[in-house]
């Protein structure tokens, strides 16, 4: 088959690779449609010999006709490429796919990497129709799925497969590496390390307004609790601003909470690899407000427990005797699992934990399983539509 990925970012979104190496290994031809410009994405598309091509229309929804001439470019360009199947991650392109889609007899495939756009109200309204022009809405956690039921979706067409993570490129590090990358961030093996790895996005104007989805203030807050009963630790925030203005906030909390007065707490933006930080990691924390698994999952898959939120799929991603679970924007919350987890470090428990994490994590998330699933839903739907009916459908419109 010939199936189209379609993605808002030519940046994130990496999490795709996976899943086009497998659909390229069982033969199928993949090509990639991603916003013009330089990105990480595109460069390990680019090093993978996947064909891409410039999307015309820019995932933005103004109005105006210069929306209307992009979606109609962007439905001229799936028509040349003859798609079996569309897939398309991120609510901007399921709009763009669904809009620029009408009509053509396209098997359409949204999978969906988090539920933030969810948790708008005026979104689920128009999600509740929307959607129905979906073949198959794969949902990324149960949290996703479980929204989408409440919207009237079936479950026979709304299947749930986690992005998951490589468990073969995240390993836990032997005693020799951990000792290397504490020396490397000037940390004595007596301190205990938190960690929190996550791009810095500023507040959204329909959910959370006025304040950051990953929690980076939530933790801060938390940490100045903590650190002053437990001077023996120190907090790494890995992570730049997303865009211009998640680097605002990000420069903001950093004035606000005076990261650079602040000896406890280490912060570093445009990290490429981030193995060397989880090694020196003693726990990992996500503390958004919104997510699906978020870094949970690296963490676990390099034996570091997690703190999560019980936003969205965290609570998913630890079991009891993996991680610790606290409600989602509650600071003292976080500090009594801060306390836990420090307890723990210091009497050898926390290393238990993360065994576990890591076991959990290859038992649900292992990318390698997730891409194979993915993989199977598509060829099912590409299947359930006729091809030969659909191609001379597209062909004979092509020039319209």
């Amino acid at each position: 088959m010939r199936i189209v990925v379609m993605l808002k970012t030519a940046e994130g979104g990496r999490w795709i690779v996976p899943q086009v190496e497998e659909l390229r290994r069982r033969g199928h031809e993949v090509i990639v449609v991603l916003p013009a410009g330089p990105g990480r994405l595109r460069d390990l598309l680019q090093r993978g010999g996947v064909s891409m091509v410039d999307s015309p229309f820019r995932f933005r929804f103004r109005p105006g006709i210069a929306t209307l001439v992009q979606l109609w470019r962007l439905r001229r360009l799936i028509r040349r490429l003859r798609p079996d199947v569309l897939q398309y991650h991120h609510y901007h392109a399921a709009l763009a796919a669904r809009l620029g889609t009408l009509g053509l007899g396209i098997a359409r495939v949204f999978m969906v990497p988090g539920p933030l756009f969810l948790e708008s109200r005026l979104i689920r309204a128009s999600e509740r129709f929307l959607v129905r022009l979906d073949d198959v809405v794969i949902a990324g956690s149960g949290c996703t799925a479980a929204r989408y039921r409440s919207l009237g979706r079936a479950d026979r067409s709304l299947p749930v497969v986690p992005y998951g993570v490589d468990t073969r490129a995240f390993r836990p590090p032997d005693v020799a590496t951990r000792l290397a990358a504490r020396r490397r961030l000037e940390l004595p093996d007596d301190v205990f390390v938190a960690i929190m790895v996550a791009y810095v996005y500023a507040p959204k104007t329909l959910v959370h307004r006025g304040t950051g989805i990953k929690g980076h203030d939530v933790l801060l807050e938390a940490w100045r609790t903590f650190h002053r009963d437990r001077p023996q630790s120190r907090l790494i925030l890995v992570g730049a601003g997303w865009d211009a203005a998640g680097e605002d906030h990000r420069q903001a909390l950093i004035r606000r909470f005076d990261i650079a007065g602040d000896p406890s707490v280490d912060w570093y933006a445009g990290v490429v690899d981030v193995s060397r930080y989880y090694a020196a990691a003693n726990v990992s924390v996500s503390p958004s407000l919104s997510e699906n698994h978020g870094a949970a999952l690296e963490a676990g898959a390099v034996a570091v427990p997690s703190i999560v939120s019980d936003a969205g799929g965290l609570p998913e991603t630890v079991a009891p005797d993996s991680g610790w679970v606290v409600p989602a924007g509650d600071v003292d919350s976080l500090v009594a699992a801060l306390h836990s987890a420090y307890a723990e470090f210091r009497s050898g428990g926390l290393r238990r934990r993360g065994m576990a994490a890591r076991e959990l994590v290859e038992q649900r998330f292992d990318s390698g399983d997730c891409a194979r699933a993915v993989a199977d839903v598509i060829e099912v739907t590409g299947g359930l539509h006729p091809v030969s009916r659909r191609r001379r459908r597209l062909a004979g419109s092509a020039t319209g």
